[in-house]
């Protein structure tokens, strides 16, 4: 399989699971069949890129996932630092173990969105940490469905 970009998932059938990868919390989202729409999941926090990598990898096999989409964290000005070649590094270590292919999808703006939303409903505390990455992976995800319809 690989890591590509979202091309390479333009001809697969089935649902994509979003991922917002993070050493501590990893927020995860799935599409339906169709890709019309996706839901959270929830955050899972296995510990390390190698559990996290397979703790992704069995929930992406369990809820039949054809590929994936792993945030991509960029800096404003476009490069990528530390983060960025982290999640590289996990999303080739997800499509290994899961078997499926895996693309990159810049999320530049998406914990802030998750965190705008969340301060507009009033989250707080403990309950926000709880949330916010897998409220990142649900903006992640149908960003990258809405870019693959036009592919």
């Amino acid at each position: 399989m690989g890591v590509d970009g979202l091309e390479a998932l333009a001809a697969l059938e089935g649902r994509i699971l979003g991922v917002d990868f993070g050493d501590v919390r990893t927020g995860l989202a799935i599409s339906d069949a169709g890709r019309r729409l996706s839901s959270g999941i929830g955050t899972i926090r296995p510990g390390g890129i190698a559990r996290t990598a397979a703790e992704v990898a069995r929930i992406a096999v369990e809820r039949g996932a054809v590929a994936a989409v792993v945030g991509l964290p960029r800096n404003m000005d476009g490069s990528e630092g530390f983060r960025a070649g982290r999640c590289r590094e996990f999303a080739g270590m997800l499509s290994e173990a899961a078997g499926i292919p895996v693309a990159m999808a810049d999320e530049r703006l998406s914990t802030a969105a998750a965190s705008r939303y969340l301060n507009e409903t009033d989250v707080r505390g403990r309950r926000r940490k709880g949330v916010i990455d897998a409220l990142s992976a649900e903006i992640i995800l149908p960003d990258a469905l809405d870019r693959l319809a036009i592919i």
